[in-house]
């Protein structure tokens, strides 16, 4: 895309979709500069990012001056308006709609409950807050019941959540299921065919994957070392 700047994409790695997005910058060779915002430290809510996005939330992409909030929107945006394969996210309608169902049902099913389960057992006690056994317990079941859907519904017996090949469903999907591996919790490790899906997507991801995850696996270091 000649005489477009370098897109520049601010992000917090200890956030899922802020992973996702760079995982996606990265492995189709987006040009791209990265401006890290703390939110452990607040630095969502300073006035030049709240003027950049009002709900202060990560991740924001600033593309040659378009603002864009909310990761779904700036993954399928970027899908769209850049040179990247499109088994991302197709361009045949019956295969996008699939990518578009996923979607639509991750926020309340997917990333919820995984992002419960990791607030419950690393964010509440690292804040004072003292593990909700009953609280705990409703969010592994109710992940519980995610992890059934995403096996029997939208796996069932293809590679990939939506098809044959990794899509930005995958992505999103995968980011959040490692989020509670921050405690050493590890989601899948009684599912074997969602585990093959992971190695999948590891796979197809390469080095990308492990990079954007390197605060995961830091975090699981120290979170283990406690015990």
């Amino acid at each position: 895309m000649a005489g477009r700047q370098a897109v520049k994409a601010y992000l917090d790695l200890l956030s899922q979709p802020c992973r996702a997005l760079l995982i996606f910058l990265k492995h189709n060779k987006i040009p791209h500069t990265v401006e890290l915002i703390a939110l452990r430290k607040g630095q969502q809510k300073t006035p030049e990012f709240t003027k950049l996005n009002p709900m202060q939330k990560v991740p924001v992409l600033d593309d040659n001056g378009f603002i864009l909030t909310e990761s779904d929107a700036i993954l399928k945006y970027l899908a769209t308006t850049y040179n990247v394969p499109d088994h991302w996210y197709p361009k045949l309608p019956e295969k996008r709609a699939r990518v578009d169902e996923y979607t639509a049902w991750h926020h309340m099913n997917t990333r919820i409950h995984a992002a419960t389960v990791f607030l419950q057992e690393v964010i509440f006690p690292m804040m004072g807050q003292p593990k909700n056994p009953v609280k705990f317990e409703k969010a592994l079941a109710d992940l519980d019941g995610t992890l059934d859907m995403l096996e029997n519904m939208f796996l069932k017996r293809q590679a990939f959540l939506c098809g044959d090949d990794i899509s930005l469903a995958d992505l999103l999907a995968v980011c959040e299921l490692m989020q509670p591996l921050c405690s050493g919790r590890d989601v899948l490790k009684d599912r074997p065919k969602l585990l093959s899906w992971r190695s999948r997507v590891q796979s197809a991801l390469s080095d990308s994957f492990d990079e954007a995850h390197s605060v995961v696996y830091q975090l699981r270091e120290k979170f283990t070392a406690k015990l």
